[in-house]
């Protein structure tokens, strides 16, 4: 049986869609869903204490590879607002100056960053890279040292 359309419009269209369809099959193309793996999802740091605001003003989000080598202790720093890290390689130690609290975070784990506490990360025997994303604004650093220390990176 001959298909015969109702109007050159629909006509139009099935040639279009026929066109497009060989187009994407001649140049390979596999439209499919991702796949996806959730590494964090939080409403507080490592260290438990709750995230209660974002900066106001523009956002800017800041992603970077932060490289400590190994048997190095970061010095003591804030964050002004929230962000997350991934640990791409080795094993970190992460330490709050003022509850004492610790927690180690090895490679493929994510964690939830302190907000206004002082703390620090400190490597072991192998180098730690972690990736590293903050949820800021422009114009205000990601990182203050506390008092009398060196900036962490």
């Amino acid at each position: 049986m001959k298909f015969k359309p109702r109007s050159a419009g629909i006509a139009a269209m099935l040639t279009g869609a026929s066109l497009i369809a060989a187009v994407a099959q001649e140049k390979g193309r596999n439209v499919a869903s991702a796949q996806r793996e959730v590494l964090l999802v939080t409403t507080q740091s490592w260290n438990g204490k709750p995230y209660t605001h974002y900066p106001t003003g523009q956002p800017q989000l800041t992603t970077i590879k932060v490289t400590i080598p190994p048997h190095t202790a970061l010095p003591w720093h804030t964050h002004p607002f929230p962000n997350s890290a991934y640990v791409l390689s080795g094993t970190i130690t992460l330490h709050d100056r003022d509850s004492g609290k610790t927690l180690v975070m090895h490679q493929g784990q994510a964690f939830g960053e302190s907000v206004d506490t002082a703390h620090r990360g400190e490597s072991g025997d192998e180098t730690v890279v972690l990736l590293v994303t903050y949820a800021g604004t422009p114009g205000i650093p990601p990182s203050i040292p506390t008092k009398g220390e060196k900036e962490e990176y």
